[in-house]
């Protein structure tokens, strides 16, 4: 990301402070035997689970080969896990990326390593979708993106709502896959087959 806080580094010790804050409000001990490692764990929790706000996914689309194939590439069932910025609750799924190449193509694992890598981040599932999507349309300057994210919100499952086993599903559509309806069939039937 290219905003002012890309470069700072995770607060760990911020973190450590503000889940023993958090313990003391809901009526815990935080020097309790159970809780002492707690808010560093935690603090290492969010390390990871943020670590895409400090790396640009972006850099492994860099990687392309001159190819003259010219139909749909598609990588299904990259499992992931986020974080929705509303509740500070995890999202997991899978998301599903296609393009259609425009003279080259990039390594199959890249694709998942950009999926990886954005959902590192506190967002929406529909930001997620759009972002992977518009990362590669813009490095691979393909005809055509695709990308199809399932996932079941722990926000919806464990609170509030209480429905667990539902799921959201959102689609990012670039280029042909968008504008030509035989296009965007056919990828969406490859995605879901």
């Amino acid at each position: 990301m290219n905003d002012k806080n890309s470069s700072r580094p995770v607060d760990l010790e911020a973190i450590k402070q503000a889940v023993r804050t958090i313990l003391v409000a809901v009526g815990e001990d935080p020097d309790r035997a159970g809780l002492l490692e707690t808010p560093r764990r935690v603090a290492d929790m969010y390390a990871e689970m943020f670590s895409g706000l400090h790396i640009q996914p972006e850099r492994h689309l860099e990687v392309t080969f001159p190819e003259s194939y010219d139909e749909i590439v598609v990588v299904r069932d990259i499992t992931f896990t986020s974080m929705c910025e509303h509740h500070l609750l995890p999202f997991s799924g899978t998301a599903h990326v296609a393009y259609l190449p425009n003279g080259c193509v990039t390594g199959l694992s890249k694709l998942a390593r950009v999926v990886e890598e954005v959902s590192r981040r506190p967002q929406v599932q529909e930001r997620m979708t759009q972002t992977i999507a518009d990362m590669i349309e813009k490095h691979l300057n393909s005809s055509g993106v695709a990308v199809v994210i399932q996932a079941e919100h722990s926000c919806m499952s464990i609170r509030g709502v209480r429905k667990p086993g539902s799921e959201t599903i959102t689609s990012a559509l670039r280029g042909v896959f968008k504008k030509n309806a035989a296009s965007r069939a056919e990828v969406l039937s490859l995605i879901k087959s």
